[in-house]
């Protein structure tokens, strides 16, 4: 190969490794180790309970309703395009005490995304969801939790920490059911702090209906988590902050 052409190839390879490298942080076992804010670890004997997804008007009151009955504050990764349709709901989340959070604005892979299609995705959910909400998004979680060089960069300049979670509850399935969902999550016992799980509020990205089997998985989480002293609420509770961008979690700050 002639050394001009190496040197294309070079760069090229260079360039692929900075836009899709932070992606192996998707492997749980690999953030755990690298970065455990990223894995949504944090204080011992807590959970923190976020919902991708939403806000969504079929779903998300289901959602307030019973963590209003349960007594828990959760984190809401809301998708601004969502939030743009549903501004009274956006509203509704973050005046019920829970944290507002961005999950994007187009549910779309970044890795999939030229890194300006990144930072203009993240800047108009931030937007979208703050304008919504009356509050500034605390917490970014890129799409099916994927990381890009050029996502952590766009986070980095909006101030938002990313975190992703310890245990899932798979409930975007069609053939979830509440039962599953606990299975699933079962996994979190075995963190060495308190975990993250992942749950969702809407079934905008899911099969038709799948938020049943989370929503109905609420009170039997609520039985277990109560069984093994664990306390449950947001990320801003929870003592983590991503080890891929610096700062911590706002706390809901109001938007400007």
């Amino acid at each position: 190969m002639r050394p001009a052409a190496a040197a294309a190839a070079g760069a090229l390879s260079l360039a692929g490794a900075v836009h899709a490298g932070p992606a192996l942080t998707w492997v749980p076992a690999v953030r755990r180790r690298l970065a455990p804010g990223l894995h949504g670890l944090g204080r011992p004997g807590h959970v923190a309970l976020p919902f991708d997804d939403g806000p969504d008007p079929t779903s998300t009151p289901a959602f307030l309703a019973a963590l209003d009955r349960l007594g828990w504050r959760a984190t809401f990764f809301m998708l601004g395009s969502m939030a743009a349709a549903a501004p009274g709901l956006a509203a509704e989340v973050a005046a019920a005490g829970h944290e507002v959070a961005l999950h994007g604005h187009r549910h779309r892979n970044h890795l999939a995304l030229t890194p300006r299609q990144v930072a203009t995705d993240l800047g108009r959910g931030l937007d979208a969801v703050a304008g919504a909400t009356g509050e500034r998004p605390a917490w970014h979680r890129p799409p099916y939790g994927v990381v890009s060089g050029p996502g952590w960069v766009a986070s980095r300049r909006l101030g938002l920490p990313v975190v992703l979670w310890s245990a899932w509850g798979r409930d975007w399935r069609a053939r979830a059911t509440p039962a599953s969902v606990v299975a699933d999550l079962a996994t979190a016992r075995a963190e060495p702090a308190g975990p993250t799980v992942l749950l969702h509020d809407s079934d905008c990205t899911s099969a038709p209906g799948a938020w049943r089997s989370a929503l109905g998985a609420l009170p039997l989480l609520a039985e277990q988590w109560a069984d093994l002293g664990w306390t449950v609420g947001t990320l801003g509770e929870h003592g983590t902050g991503s080890l891929l961008v610096e700062g911590t979690g706002t706390g809901g700050r109001r938007a400007p």
